[in-house]
């Protein structure tokens, strides 16, 4: 009983160290789906869940960085699809854009993904993974989608967004 109370206790520890570093990956996936507190609490706690249950089945076949990344977008579509939510219509009051104490930056920042919130599931998992540098190659392993499909997708994203915040901007 004692060896299997260690070699628990050692995987909690090592896993730990891995949800610390990739943290800013689960943050950035998971606040980017939700537009409350009490959601993105949910959301980052079932990617820790998922990725705890799942971390043993990693088979190595690419980056852990790319793994981490498809089950945070998986979890994320799929307590979406759940919710029957229609992000669109989604109430994004909760984001003061215009705060007189705030930095430019941190509006920036929130006017960013305020903005990245309106877009369909499926652009908002290309736009971070854009903003997070990915090749080409990272994004379609990630996505499931062809290197070719890539380019065309983030042309048409980059666009709406950009429609999006000019919007948001007056």
């Amino acid at each position: 009983m004692n060896k299997l109370y260690n070699v628990n206790k050692k995987k909690s520890q090592n896993f730990d160290a891995f949800i610390k570093e990739y943290n800013n990956v689960i943050f950035k996936v998971c606040y980017s789906y939700t537009d409350n507190r009490e959601d993105f609490e949910d959301y980052y706690q079932e990617v820790c869940y998922q990725l705890w249950r799942s971390i043993d089945s990693f088979k190595g076949d690419s980056k852990l960085s790319s793994w981490v990344y498809r089950v945070a977008l998986n979890v994320c579509f799929l307590q979406l699809k759940r919710k029957k939510r229609n992000i669109k219509t989604s109430n994004l009051e909760y984001i003061d854009i215009v705060d007189n104490n705030s930095n430019d930056k941190e509006e920036s920042i929130q006017l960013l993904y305020a903005s990245i919130r309106e877009l369909l599931p499926a652009e908002r998992a290309l736009i971070i993974l854009f903003l997070e540098d990915k090749s080409y190659k990272e994004m379609a392993e990630i996505l499931g989608i062809t290197v070719t499909n890539i380019g065309a997708r983030i042309n048409r994203t980059k666009n709406k967004l950009k429609k999006i915040i000019a919007l948001k901007a007056d």
